[in-house]
């Protein structure tokens, strides 16, 4: 018999037959229901544009400071470093205070240091000021994810989390319009990108204040509530919760950053240097890498939403397997503007079609009251362990060089072409066996698991006590109709159980 690893990579048939229909369930949401996953995805796309906008830089800021490719990518490692301490601390706010203010916070954080960094004078300047920048993107990921898809009803989140991941792509795609059109028509040049960042970011913190709380934590708190809870309280049951998911939960814990570390590998290896390579491999010209880069990032979309609609119905990790074992390193072999446009589109819509089943992946086999922090940390551990792949390409490029012709002269030119193919495929290995080998819950209904300030909320079988919560946040005991009230949650929480089992 295979082992169980291989059997569980198609999800059992009875977690699909009780599932409604995508379109009806699609129906049936709420205004409250979209704007929660708009607003996530908002802040997602503005994380992106803020990050790629020292990628979509790189030649403005070597001729800025005076400084090579592999030092200006000294300010992407940096980032990437950082944004694990933020994953922890934005995290760790939102899964005890809940999703609304921190994330409003993280965005307001993000708007001001990217604006500062349109301002910086030096290169130790702006060294500082991306690091620091790195804190406040390292907690938008787990906190947006959260917000978007814990609202949603489960059939509809493979799609959603598709959706979601694209923003990051969407991010990208206006970072690079914004760096075609506005920055070659303005004064400040390449300022004018970060500054431009920095207002958008602002806006989505804006939205995101408008809305309510998350529904789960609005019950959450009531329960509490009825039971007399008071702050302090809350904050040592949270902090010995915590203990015990780590002490439950290490070799997730393990599993989750190694994967993800794959993913981030995969993802900047294919996209931070893309631009520098087209002009200083291929002799593109700084708008012709751009449009090259608009058009390699239009199929991020379909790629991502294509694959979370599959998940929902292959299952998850199904899903990667095809999409990671997909692409196409066309974007290496040819020198025409069409032949590496299109093999740019091939790659990604496997990287981003496989990227697409991460957020709900991730949220699934989370310990469930810890969904802002564990997914955010693994995610931007991962990020930190691949913070060096930009660094590695440009030091790659620096050993490997090749010859093209360029005004009339044959000239010496780092080769990217050859360090992103052995890069990429090295990683889109690892990728594959990592993701063969993990654990997967699909359609796990993580949003009836308590929260991480309550009693208990550490155990994966640990639902919301819906017999604490009844009309005026009054206990169900101290009803009148207490007996059949208890009979309702004991038949309610048994069939959550063995649906979260399943």
């Amino acid at each position: 018999m295979a082992p169980y690893f291989l059997r569980n990579l198609v999800p059992h048939r009875e977690q699909r037959a009780a599932a409604r229909p995508l379109l009806t369930v699609i129906a049936t949401l709420t205004w409250i229901q979209w704007a929660h996953f708009f607003s996530g995805w908002l802040a997602w796309s503005c994380d992106a544009i803020d990050f790629f906008s020292v990628s979509l830089s790189v030649t403005q800021l070597q001729a800025q400071f005076g400084r090579s490719a592999h030092d200006i990518t000294t300010a992407i490692t940096l980032t990437l470093l950082f944004r694990s301490v933020g994953a922890v601390l934005f995290g760790v706010f939102s899964d005890r205070y809940g999703r609304k203010w921190p994330l409003v916070f993280n965005l307001v954080l993000v708007a001001i240091l990217e604006l500062g960094a349109g301002f910086v004078q030096t290169f130790k300047q702006f060294l500082a000021v991306r690091s620091l920048f790195g804190i406040g993107m390292g907690g938008i990921w787990g906190l947006a994810a959260s917000t978007a898809l814990e609202n949603l009803p489960v059939e509809v989140r493979g799609l959603a989390s598709g959706v979601l991941q694209q923003g990051y792509a969407v991010g990208y795609l206006l970072a690079a319009v914004i760096n075609l059109t506005l920055v070659p028509e303005t004064t400040p040049g390449w300022r004018s990108l970060f500054w431009t960042g920095a207002g958008i970011s602002l806006f989505a913190a804006g939205i995101r204040a408008l809305l309510p709380e998350s529904e789960v934590f609005i019950r959450a708190k009531a329960a509490e509530k009825a039971r007399g809870t008071d702050t302090s309280k809350k904050t040592k049951i949270f902090i010995k919760e915590t203990k015990e998911m780590l002490k439950r939960h290490w070799l997730l814990c393990i599993y989750s950053v190694l994967l993800m570390t794959g993913f981030n590998f995969l993802s900047h290896g294919s996209q931070d240097l893309y631009p520098t390579y087209l002009q200083a491999s291929k002799n593109f010209s700084a708008h012709n890498a751009t449009v090259a880069t608009i058009i390699g990032n239009c199929t991020f979309r379909s790629g991502g939403a294509l694959a979370g609609y599959v998940s929902q119905y292959i299952g998850r990790r199904l899903t990667i397997l095809i999409f990671t074992l997909a692409f196409i390193p066309l974007w290496i072999i040819p020198s025409s503007f069409a032949g590496l446009a299109a093999g740019a589109f091939c790659i990604q819509f496997g990287v981003q079609g496989a990227w697409g089943v991460i957020p709900i992946q991730l949220a699934e086999m989370s310990p469930p009251a810890f969904r802002a922090t564990f997914p955010g940390v693994a995610y931007q551990v991962g990020n930190m362990v691949s913070s060096a792949a930009s660094q590695i390409e440009a030091t790659g490029g620096d050993n490997l060089r090749t010859t093209i012709i360029k005004d009339g002269k044959v000239t010496d030119v780092p080769d990217y072409a050859t360090v992103q193919g052995i890069l990429i495929g090295v990683v889109a290995a690892f990728v594959v066996f990592i993701t063969i080998i993990g654990p997967e819950k699909h359609g796990s209904h993580f949003e009836k698991h308590k929260t991480a300030f309550e009693e208990g909320a550490a155990r994966d079988d640990a639902l919301i006590e819906d017999d604490l919560v009844a009309a005026g946040g009054v206990p169900r005991e101290k009803d009148e109709e207490s007996r059949s009230g208890s009979e309702d949650v004991s038949e309610h929480r048994e069939k959550g159980s063995i649906e979260h089992r399943a």
